[in-house]
């Protein structure tokens, strides 16, 4: 069985493929990337895969049974290019799709949810087999600011009281390999998230307890944020988008405590003590 995966050379890819390689012999595994040369070091076929030419995903899905579709990364050009790509994986006759979407994404508040939305109902209009992996968020994605928040002694957010139930993407890309190798996951839709629930308060004490130092975290308005952001020259567009997730994040849109994710992948989701060492290791 040939399994692709997309954006395989992006962070979430790299992992799904070095664990897929401990499953599979490497020579049923093809890394879908735009550029080859960032994936030469992946240990597996490389085809050049580019969500906004058909015409590469048709050579590029030849062959395959299974794929990965990680959700792309262009916000707001998602939908067309998702698309593209189920539209090339019917005409290859690729036997399933597994996609990787948003926690609750019917029901999530988040601004990335109505892509994904829209998405998993072309999947499901498509006459694929498909499974969703409806990711939470990424614990590296707030361990990020780890390093910043040290340096300047304080972590800052808008996500106020929020609870939010993250997972490392080891743990999601665990998840992906699951789906990908073993059977019984046809038609299944899986809310993934960890297994235990933080504030950013409390992330901002699990700080201050492994390095000593007294990392306060400060709650921001939304624009006094997104304001901190430009002025450390943090990219567009997230200056503008990290606060307004915040903002939902406060209001639960980042929580769960279903446990589908540790039941999945057998084992406990990364702690955030955990996390925290990892990032503090990295910066």
């Amino acid at each position: 069985m040939t399994i692709a995966i997309t954006g395989a050379s992006g962070q979430l890819g790299r992992l799904v493929i070095e664990r897929l390689r401990a499953k599979v012999p490497a020579s049923d595994i093809v890394a879908l990337v735009r550029t080859s040369s960032k994936a030469a070091d992946l240990g597996v076929q490389v085809r050049e895969a580019d969500y906004t030419r058909p015409d590469t995903l048709d050579k590029a899905l030849a062959g395959v049974d299974t794929l990965l579709m990680i959700s792309g990364s262009e916000v707001g050009q998602r939908v067309a290019q998702h698309r593209n790509v189920i539209e090339a994986a019917k005409k290859a006759g690729v036997k399933r799709v597994v996609y990787t979407s948003l926690l609750h994404a019917e029901s999530s508040t988040l601004g990335l949810a109505p892509e994904h939305v829209e998405t998993e109902a072309l999947l499901k209009s498509s006459g694929l087999s498909i499974t969703l992996l409806r990711n939470g968020w990424y614990t590296e994605n707030y361990t990020a600011s780890v390093g910043p928040a040290v340096a300047n002694g304080a972590l800052i957010g808008s996500a106020g009281q929020g609870k939010i139930a993250s997972a490392a993407r080891a743990d999601y890309a665990d998840a992906a390999v699951i789906a990908l190798t073993t059977a019984g996951h046809e038609g299944k839709t899986y809310e993934l998230a960890g297994d235990s629930a933080y504030t950013l308060a409390e992330l901002a004490a699990e700080i201050s307890r492994q390095t000593g130092k007294d990392i306060p975290y400060k709650d921001l308005p939304v624009a006094d944020y997104t304001a901190a952001l430009v002025a450390a020259g943090v990219p567009a567009p997230w200056p503008e988008a990290l606060p307004l997730l915040d903002a939902e994040a406060a209001k639960g849109a980042l929580f769960d405590d279903s446990r589908v994710l540790s039941k999945l992948i057998g084992r406990p989701t990364t702690s955030l003590k955990d996390s925290v060492a990892a990032a503090l290791k990295a910066a």
